[in-house]
């Protein structure tokens, strides 16, 4: 029985989707017969003083067994986990430290403009050119993720996206009078503008947010100054059971992140035949919504999300079938079967 370690990092008491997707990915694994345990080393993105201290931990670990056996393969996922050492280092690459990337300089980003902080963003990509270059394959959950590690690293990356959560439960039942979004509530999704949008929308849209995150407050207080409770419902954490129940009746789904790594807004909505409404700038979604076919394109501004949301609102029952199944039929083949072929194919 081979054996596979697959290298994670987590801040403490939080879980993501990057959290979920190795626990997925460590079952996927074991389902296909390998001996798969997780490396989860604790790691915290603040304050920016500390970040390199954390990220060369990974450097010292010892990921052998506790009998001395070599480990076959380590699958590393996101920063600062593809630091550790091993012979065969085989990356499944979530995302870098996207404050020292492509966040640098936005609003999104901690580091300061100082000496001091400038060294740690120095640092950081040493130490991801170094540590990247060691492994014997590199692959990505996205395209973006790969143009970005060409874009900063000029390293190649093979994107292999992971399957959504709930594979084979999401279904179609109607085309409802609500806009949907799931996912964690903080800055870079960008609800703030999909409720902005929605006070100037002019069809009877409403837009239901699930999940929960830092900024739920914020997004609720703007709710009510923009004078749109009657439109907008943030429903909290939800049941799986719910979630695709809420995919399964939406008229489509909002998903409008900056630069998104990968997302699964946009795959579970249309496993679930709905199209998506997203922006320009989104990133990932890019990579499944063509404007006019899977769903609509906008400018990521209030004015051109809100027109986008009544045109939608516009089109009868059957073109949002034709778009929700050309949606399915793009996503048809993410499979967990694929990934771990890719991931594993060195150990053949």
């Amino acid at each position: 029985m081979r054996t596979v370690l697959v290298c994670a990092a987590q801040a403490p008491f939080i879980t993501g989707g990057a959290e979920i997707l190795v626990q997925e990915l460590r079952d996927a694994l074991a389902h296909r017969g390998f001996r798969v345990d997780v490396a989860n080393v604790p790691f915290k993105w603040y304050p920016v003083s500390e970040i390199v201290r954390q990220a060369l931990a990974w450097r010292l670990l010892d990921v052998t067994e506790s009998n001395g056996t070599p480990v076959d393969l380590v699958i590393p996922t996101k920063f600062p986990t593809y630091l550790v050492k091993h012979p065969r280092k085989v990356a499944w690459l979530f995302h870098q430290h996207r404050e020292a990337y492509d966040l640098y300089g936005t609003p999104y980003c901690s580091f300061r403009d100082t000496p001091e902080d400038e060294q740690v963003r120095d640092a950081i990509h040493t130490m991801d050119q170094a540590a990247l270059s060691e492994c014997h394959e590199i692959f990505t959950i996205s395209r973006n993720v790969a143009d970005r590690l060409s874009r900063y690293n000029h390293l190649p990356g093979t994107p292999v996206y992971p399957p959504p959560h709930h594979l084979g439960r999401y279904e179609c039942r109607e085309y409802g009078d609500f806009l949907f979004y799931a996912g964690r509530l903080d800055r870079l999704k960008r609800l703030d503008l999909a409720i902005d949008a929605m006070q100037r929308v002019k069809s009877g849209a409403r837009l239901k947010i699930a999940g929960s995150g830092p900024l739920a407050e914020e997004l609720r207080k703007q709710i009510v100054g923009l004078g749109v409770e009657d439109r907008v419902e943030l429903l909290g954490f939800v049941s799986a059971d719910a979630l695709v129940e809420l995919y399964a009746r939406c008229r489509a789904a909002y998903y409008a992140p900056l630069n998104e790594d990968y997302g699964y807004v946009t795959v579970e909505a249309f496993l679930s035949k709905k199209p998506v409404v997203t922006t320009t700038d989104a990133g990932g979604p890019l990579e499944f919504v063509t404007d006019g076919e899977t769903g609509l394109v906008a400018d990521p501004t209030p004015e051109s999300v809100a027109d986008a949301i009544d045109r939608l609102w516009a089109l009868p029952s059957a073109r949002l079938a034709d778009m929700g199944e050309a949606g399915r039929a793009r996503v048809a083949d993410i499979t967990w079967e694929r990934v771990v072929d890719a991931l594993t194919a060195s150990l053949a």
